[in-house]
């Protein structure tokens, strides 16, 4: 546990999380969370700051987050609405174009029908599926 005058998190106790990957790289992490939660909590909150990293750099680097050059509070609250709109508008279409394929291979995989039952309950529509890289 580091020393409580770190002011840098709000709570009453904050983490040194240390992580030593396979390739010999060692990364370090604050926490604030508490000390009961479980390691699965403390991973998903490492690696869901990585996907939020992820969408910014892709925001500046494919949308042009970064580019404003105006002057006023207005313009870059619309110049970074826009570019908002166009990332949700092109995640939604890879994640289409994703679901079509993964759609595809589910339906080649199921075309044994042989295996169900007639009482059997079938889903009106398949389990949707996470997009996001389970952690």
């Amino acid at each position: 546990m580091l020393d409580n005058r770190m002011q840098c998190m709000p709570g009453d106790e904050v983490w040194l999380v240390g992580e030593r990957r396979s390739t010999g790289e060692q990364k370090y992490y604050v926490s604030n969370l508490p000390a009961d939660a479980t390691l699965k909590a403390l991973a998903a909150a490492i690696k869901g700051r990585w996907i939020c990293e992820q969408a910014h750099q892709q925001l500046k680097e494919e949308l042009g987050l970064d580019h404003f050059e105006g002057r006023s509070w207005t313009g870059l609250h619309r110049h970074t609405l826009m570019t908002m709109i166009a990332y949700a508008f092109l995640q939604s279409r890879r994640l289409k174009a994703a679901g079509r394929k993964k759609k595809s291979q589910w339906a080649a995989a199921s075309t044994d029908h042989a295996s169900h039952q007639a009482g059997d309950p079938q889903p009106l529509r398949p389990a949707p599926t996470n997009a996001l890289p389970s952690l």
